[in-house]
Order: structure tokens, then C-alpha cells, then sequence
């Protein structure tokens, strides 16, 4: 399994124009933090988890989703400047305010790309918009600390309790997330974990109570299941990639009742 390396200097440099490479601005959103959200969606991220359903987020660069049938080409990526993220996000202030929402940084992992991020994060906050961000939290601190000063709302997946077993399915230890996440609960800010439930990986009932007992050590109340899908496949065809999670049946939420009893009563308030 092979990742990407944590956000180096050389990426801070190279962004300190205020620009990123963007793949997505999604409006209306309502599952990635409180009220309607509109989501900006950063390229890049450090982990290479094998049933990522967003594929064209991996890779820092531009790429093209290539039709093999049709052969058309769509690109996957475009180069934004932080005043034009503004200007879209700043359209959708009426349904924030009516809804108690804002805006999600999310990717990829958003901090690869973490000087247009935090610059993103601050600016909305100066601007009265309620900020959240969706991380890996596989994350060099500094950095993950800088986004913390300007972030009202965290939603951050441990995909593994057991650490070799993170690296092994992930490319990167749990060490980073736990980390962050710890220092996201000490300074206050409203966190969400969320754990992605895999068949195979970490879906056995041992691993439910594992998940509990980790997060219970470290103050987490409620944790978000996200039970497997099959919902990215086809963007691996079009990227040119094996997609390696091909004929593993998808979960739904009447799959893990036993997974989540296992939670509850190991003392986390786990939902779907």
C-alpha cells in the first residue's frame, strides 16, 4: 500500500500564491456538517485507502476522467484562486443563515493543500460563515493546529484502531488522526468521528468493541458508522486504475445492528 507524503514546505511555497486545485464545489449539501453546507472539495490527500469513493481526490494534480467508450475526456481538477471560492461561497450566504450552515473543506485530505485552506478557513470565519472541515487527520501538527484556530465544526474518520493494521490498509499509521483529533477535543471544537465500517478490514464485532474502547480513552462520546459502498467504481475505470474492492459486498445499516449493539454497550453512542 503506498501514500502520499504529509504537505511539505515545497507545497506551501508553491500555494503561498492563494490559489488551489480544486475538484468539486458542491452546493446544498446536508450531511457534511450542520445545516445546508456548500462543500469545496481539495485535491490531494496522503493516505491511498483501497475503497476511497473518490478516487480523482488522491492525486495533487489535474487529471482527466477518460471515457474508454465514448473516449471523452473530463477533467478531474481546476486551478481556483481564493477570491473566486469566496465569491461562490459567499452566493449561498441566504440558505447558511436560514439554516444554521456554512461551508466544509473536504477532499482528498484539505490540509495537503494547507496554506489556501487555512487561508479559506480564516477568511470565512472573518466573514461570519460557519466553517467545518472533513480530514483524514493524517496530518503533520503544526499544520492541523493552524486549521483548528479558524474551524468550528471537525469531521474526522479513524479508519483502524489497531495501528499496523491502519498502515497495512492505508499506507499511513493511526498515530496522526488519534493525535489530532485528541487536540481537537481539548481545545473544544465540535467533532464528529465517523468510522468507515470495511468487510475485511475492520467490520468483525471484536473490532466495534476495539473501536469503542480506543475512542472512549480519549473523551469521544458519539461516533457516525459509514457502512462500505461501491458508489466510486466506475471513476476508477475512467481514471485508469484497478479498483481492488471489485465484488466486495456493500453494507447497509441493517448489516451492522450487531456492529453498533457491540458499540453502545461498550459506552459509545454510535448512529448511522
Amino acid at each position: 500500500m503506498t501514500s502520499h507524503p504529509l504537505a511539505s514546505p515545497n507545497e506551501a511555497a508553491r500555494r503561498a500564491d492563494n490559489t488551489a486545485v480544486v475538484f468539486n464545489i458542491q452546493r446544498f449539501s446536508l450531511h457534511d456538517g450542520p445545516g445546508i453546507r456548500t462543500v469545496v472539495f481539495l485535491k490531494g490527500c496522503p493516505l491511498a485507502c483501497p475503497w476511497c469513493a473518490n478516487p480523482e481526490s488522491i492525486n495533487p494534480g489535474i487529471e482527466r476522467l477518460l471515457d474508454p467508450t465514448t473516449g471523452e475526456a473530463t477533467p478531474a481538477g481546476r486551478t481556483h484562486t481564493l477570491a473566486e471560492v469566496l465569491k461562490e461561497c459567499e452566493a449561498d450566504r441566504p440558505f447558511f443563515e436560514e439554516s444554521g450552515g456554512g461551508v466544509t473543506l473536504s477532499g482528498g485530505e484539505p490540509m495537503m493543500q494547507h496554506v489556501f485552506a487555512t487561508a479559506l478557513l480564516q477568511e470565512l470565519q472573518q466573514r461570519g460563515i460557519h466553517t467545518a472541515m472533513e480530514s483524514t487527520g493524517h496530518v503533520a501538527p503544526r499544520v492541523f493546529d493552524r486549521a483548528l484556530d479558524h474551524l468550528d465544526y471537525l469531521l474526522i474518520d479513524v479508519k483502524h484502531h489497531d495501528r499496523d493494521a491502519h498502515k497495512r490498509w492505508t499506507g499511513g499509521y493511526n498515530d496522526l488522526p488519534l493525535r489530532n483529533l485528541s487536540r481537537a477535543l481539548e481545545r473544544g471544537i465540535r467533532t464528529q468521528v465517523r468510522i468507515p465500517v470495511i468487510p475485511g478490514v475492520n467490520d468483525a464485532l471484536d473490532d466495534a468493541t476495539a473501536f469503542a474502547d480506543l475512542l472512549r480513552s480519549l473523551g469521544v462520546e458519539r461516533v457516525q458508522l459509514l457502512p462500505f459502498h461501491q458508489f466510486g467504481e466506475r471513476k476508477y475505470t475512467l481514471l485508469g486504475r484497478p479498483y481492488h474492492m471489485a465484488g466486495v459486498p456493500a453494507l447497509h445499516p441493517e448489516d451492522l445492528v450487531d456492529y453498533r449493539a457491540a458499540m453502545v454497550h461498550a459506552g459509545i453512542d454510535a448512529f448511522f
